[in-house]
């Protein structure tokens, strides 16, 4: 694949299709991947299997330490061109070689090999955590300045690494990032190294940026901050001196994603937009497809208070010439999606008309599912994720992968083997069984029905008891009215954070719905949580079939998971 700006190189991502030692993709897959340099590899190196001498007391400190050097090499990770590169130039007796591999073989012990690999990890990770706290300090997701300007600044100066590489991107209200993460699951099932960037995350900042699903270490996390950081505070610092805001945590991750993926390198990105469209961060990637997710009242604050509004920030995302795979969308709103995609000479694939699920059976641990697409007919394929809104997700990102190959169908063991490893945390997720516990990012209406609809279909629980958080600017009474019917009771809890609803409104409202009598408070999630426990086992019938829900809020479900994985 050619780097389509090699014309503007500019900066350090200006050679993002090059590896630096001079190896090929596939070469680069090796080292990079999931095998890892180790102590054999640097024997072979060393030139084991020549004739030995006795002992190494003849080395010379130099020679010395850059056999430590090696030998430390691969305890964090390294690979062959890299030990190239630390030798170098280095002069070595005749046989330095030989010396090596014995003091390799004799005097490394393995367990003192894996306490020093914990302690490199460790450290990783003590460090990325102080990266991502230095995140934190920025502007939150919810508070931007809705302007592209910042992070087209850093690009430009990295080089411009959004054009190294084809990108699908995914926008809408529900279903994005499921969407996100099949696409990529089908692309990486194609041979295609495939980045992808989600959000929010639910326990590491880390979840948001993958590589053929694997998300970045905390060593690649440090690394590709560390980077990019110098560019960043140059920005910065200009837009302290003009009296503006520097870049947010939203747009930081953004830009730390787009370059990360262009110094993997990778084949083709993935990117999830944040809340918006038009001056979402990840609007900066010019796009071949876009796949709009069902557009629904959300964010209200920012997007505007009804449907068309919404729709034309999303819709913004539209670049010329482009394949627009729409999801089923109200008529307002899919009457300003076709504006935008005539006036971007854009083609629209829509759902159910160009494409549809044509049958779904739920089954043990998700659904069977027949699709139709542009390219073909998809029969029987496994879908290992949960309710009839996962299968409509699953087609959008087939018929969008399609879209990536020029409308050429996917072959049939491609498609079951991509979806068969999608996992899609967070989303009708059991996290512990006795009491069965199942969480549910759904945040508004919309996605809170898609879910009561889901819990009926997969779980059949006859007894359920929900716990609720939600940030306060979301329509929290109508999510419980949808629920309602659902539940024998609720508790509710309020969040940290200062977008969070406050414990005495989410009373006032669960009483309101729900009555007093079904209503229980805690002031911390953990608390929740054993009373939703202590709930749900309080009737003496054993045959009901009981079972939790976490729901309202993916920080609710980030802080269930994290507990329950302790």
């Amino acid at each position: 694949m050619t780097n389509s700006h090699d014309d503007h190189n500019h900066g350090p991502h200006g050679h993002t299709h090059h590896d630096p030692h001079g190896r090929d993709s596939h070469e680069h897959d090796a080292h990079e991947g999931d095998a890892e340099f180790g102590l054999d590899d640097f024997n072979l190196l060393a030139g084991e299997g020549e004739e030995e001498i006795e002992g190494v007391t003849s080395l010379s400190d130099e020679d010395l330490e850059v056999l430590r050097e090696a030998v430390a090499l691969t305890l964090t990770g390294g690979n062959a061109g890299l030990l190239e590169e630390l030798v170098g130039d280095a002069e070595l007796d005749e046989d330095f070689a030989e010396d090596a591999a014995e003091f390799a073989a004799e005097e490394v012990d393995p367990h003192d090999l894996a306490l020093q690999q914990a302690a490199v990890e460790a450290a990783a990770e003590a460090r990325a955590r102080a990266i991502y706290q230095e995140f934190l300090n920025r502007a939150p997701e919810h508070k931007f300045d809705p302007k592209l300007d910042r992070v087209v600044q850093v690009l430009d100066i990295l080089g411009d690494p959004q054009n190294a590489y084809p990108s699908l991107q995914v926008v809408g209200t529900n279903g994005k990032t499921s969407v996100t993460r099949m696409s990529a699951a089908l692309l990486a099932e194609m041979g295609l190294r495939t980045g992808s960037f989600t959000s929010p995350h639910l326990v590491d900042v880390r979840e948001r940026i993958a590589i053929n699903g694997k998300p970045l270490s905390a060593a690649q996390f440090v690394a590709a901050w560390e980077d990019i950081a110098p560019y960043v505070d140059m920005v910065d610092q200009a837009a302290k001196q003009a009296g503006g805001p520097t870049l947010s945590y939203f747009e930081l991750l953004t830009v730390l994603a787009i370059a990360t993926f262009a110094d993997a390198p990778v084949d083709v990105a993935v990117f999830e937009a944040g809340m918006g469209g038009r001056w979402d961060a990840t609007n900066v990637v010019n796009s071949g497809v876009q796949v709009i997710t069902p557009i629904s009242i959300d964010h209200q604050q920012w997007l505007g208070e009804d449907l068309a509004s919404i729709a034309s920030e999303k819709a913004e995302v539209i670049k010329e010439k482009s394949i627009v795979v729409v999801m089923k969308q109200e008529p307002e709103a899919l009457a300003v999606i076709e504006k935008v995609a005539a006036e971007t000479d854009s083609i629209i694939w829509l759902e159910g008309r160009d494409w549809r699920v044509l049958g779904r059976q739920a089954g043990v641990g998700g659904q069977m599912v027949d699709i139709q697409t542009p390219g073909g007919t998809y029969e029987s394929v496994f879908v290992p994720v949960h309710g009839k809104h996962q299968s409509n997700n699953a087609a959008a990102a087939l018929v969008a992968v399609e879209a990536m190959l020029g409308g050429k169908p996917l072959a049939g063991d491609v498609v079951d083997a991509g979806f068969e490893v999608v996992r899609t945390p967070g989303r009708m997720e059991v996290v512990r069984t006795s009491p069965t516990i199942v969480v549910d990012g759904a945040h508004n209406p919309a996605g809170v029905a898609a879910m009561r609809e889901a819990l009926d279909e997969a779980f059949k629980f006859n007894f359920t008891v929900g716990v609720f958080g939600a940030m306060e600017d979301k329509n929290i009474e109508a999510m419980l009215v949808e629920i309602e019917p659902e539940l024998d009771s609720i508790v509710v809890v309020e969040l940290p954070g200062e977008r969070a609803a406050d414990e005495e409104s989410l009373l006032e409202i669960a009483n309101d719905v729900f009555g007093e009598d079904r209503v229980y408070s805690e002031t911390d999630v953990a608390s929740a949580l054993d009373k939703a426990v202590e709930l749900v086992d309080r009737p003496t019938d054993q045959t009901l079939t009981r079972g939790i829900i976490v729901f309202g809020s993916l920080f609710l479900v980030g802080d269930t998971i994290a507990l329950l994985q302790r």
